[in-house]
């Protein structure tokens, strides 16, 4: 199998889906549930830092593709609208960043082990706080349907 780039950036784009698809999923009442007992970050709030991680990556390895992009501060909120817009928007420039570090462009740093391994450590990240999302919604009362579990997992059709 031959890996292309359209094949990097489709894997990235599904992974951003999954984040804008739950959040459409997700109740406002669902959004503000935490688990923390001393202030650590709510639904909102680990989206929120989705986005911030974005952020500083394309500021630490491609400056001038952060420009513009809004970073919310600690206990910032945002609205659902707020939060997709962000979203998409940093989902854009980490997708245009991986594109330019896979044509060799300089001024653009991947990790020292390359632009798959930077898309892997964005992935599982994300990841990691989705499952997070998930467990605070159960545990919380908010549980999504099944359907709506089961779909993030189907690459395929997301």
């Amino acid at each position: 199998m031959n890996l292309t780039v359209d094949q990097l950036l489709e894997t990235w784009r599904t992974n951003n889906r999954i984040n804008l698809f739950l959040i459409d999923h997700i109740s406002n009442e669902g959004m503000k549930c935490t688990l923390s007992k001393r202030g650590g970050r709510n639904v909102v709030r680990q989206f929120a830092h989705l986005h911030n991680v974005r952020l500083w990556h394309l500021e630490t390895r491609a400056r001038d593709l952060s420009k513009g992009l809004r970073k919310f501060e600690t206990h910032d909120e945002p609205d659902k609208k707020t939060l997709k817009q962000s979203l998409e928007d940093s989902g854009r420039r980490i997708e245009t960043f991986l594109e330019q570090c896979a044509a060799g462009m300089s001024k653009r740093r991947p990790s020292k082990k390359g632009v798959i391994a930077t898309l892997g450590y964005l992935i599982a990240h994300e990841s990691h706080h989705r499952g997070s999302i998930l467990l605070t919604l159960k545990e919380c009362g908010h549980n999504l349907d099944q359907s709506v579990r089961y779909a993030i997992w189907d690459w395929d059709r997301m």
